[in-house]
């Protein structure tokens, strides 16, 4: 049996992940849409966002839709690829 990917396997960062795994590969999400879609703060958010795009997991872009700053959430090929084991993985424990 593999080992859970800790860094997915915390329960905002799985619902992070989830939600953008739902994307297609040239899709993004706006960081409020995410924010309301997980139920997270904007701090609580920023960090596992941080801590998701340090791994390589996701990818973070910040730029302007008109004069209001915007940021951007994608998961990354890595990021996906992870997500499928860390599924995976969980599927065997519950065995289906």
């Amino acid at each position: 049996m593999d080992a859970p990917d800790e860094l997915i396997h915390q329960s905002l960062r799985l619902r992070i992940m989830a939600a953008l795994n739902a994307l297609g590969d040239a899709d993004a999400l706006e960081f409020t849409r995410l924010k309301a879609l997980i139920g997270a703060t904007d701090g609580n958010l920023g960090a596992h966002l941080t801590t998701l795009e340090t791994a390589g997991y996701v990818g973070v872009t910040k730029d302007f839709a008109g004069k209001r700053p915007r940021t951007r959430v994608a998961i990354t090929p890595a990021g996906r690829a992870a997500f499928a084991r860390h599924v995976a993985y969980l599927r065997e424990i519950i065995g289906t």
